[in-house]
């Protein structure tokens, strides 16, 4: 009788650093539950998170936005030096203050401890794949948090061009496509037309999202030149 060997797909490896052990606890729970997921460490602080992803090597990182011992910051800097392919999905509370400066450091997404489980999962499996995801009340204060931008690379962004930089920054301003349209004496539609564009190169759905990625990489600032 022939041998037929079944392929079977790797489990998302998942550490968990957050310094409460019941909140890791309840995490891990609601993971376990997932056969797509494994849960191979837990961190209550950063030093112990950045050694722990040198070692065990996960796929998906889920920390809270202030870790003790060492800023989340400087883990998520030194986690992505050694481990760039790693994912860390930020956990923070409603009445959390976000930094833009947790998004340049290269977090894959924002979600809110109050979330459901099967949101959080969904949430895991969005960023594993490559996606930006991030609570519409995380966004809001991240929005209101655009300092001031970093020295401009000579092409604009990577690939962004001269215009499209221009409407990046002016959607980053909360200016309408009629306004952006007016400031830069375009049409309306050829506004939108750049939108697309962008969208496209930055791989984004939304206007939102372009202007996240651009504050996080330090192309716009939110503030008044």
């Amino acid at each position: 009788m022939e041998n037929v060997s079944v392929e079977t797909k790797r489990k998302t490896r998942i550490l968990l650093a957050d310094g409460q052990h019941m909140v890791r606890q309840g995490i891990r729970h609601l993971l376990e539950c997932e056969t797509d997921f494994e849960v191979v460490g837990e961190s209550d602080n950063g030093p112990e998170a950045v050694r722990l992803a040198r070692e065990l090597k996960p796929d998906v990182i889920i920390m809270e936005a202030h870790m003790p011992k060492l800023d989340s910051v400087d883990v998520i800097k030194r986690i992505k030096a050694e481990h760039p392919e790693a994912v860390i999905l930020i956990l923070t509370s409603r009445d959390e203050e976000e930094s833009l400066e947790l998004l340049r450091a290269g977090v894959g997404g924002y979600m809110l401890k109050s979330a459901k489980g099967e949101e959080l999962a969904q949430t895991i499996r969005i960023v594993r794949a490559g996606q930006f995801v991030c609570d519409p009340l995380v966004e809001s204060r991240l929005l209101k948090d655009g300092g001031r931008p970093r020295r401009m690379a000579v092409d604009f962004g990577e690939h962004l061009t001269r215009r499209e930089f221009q409407v990046l920054t002016l959607a980053a301003k909360h200016m309408s496509n009629r306004d952006i349209a007016g400031q830069l004496g375009l049409a309306e539609g050829t506004v939108k037309g750049y939108f697309v564009t962008i969208f496209g190169k930055l791989g984004v759905r939304s206007r939102t999202e372009a202007v996240l990625q651009a504050l996080k990489r330090g192309w716009v600032s939110l503030e008044d030149e």
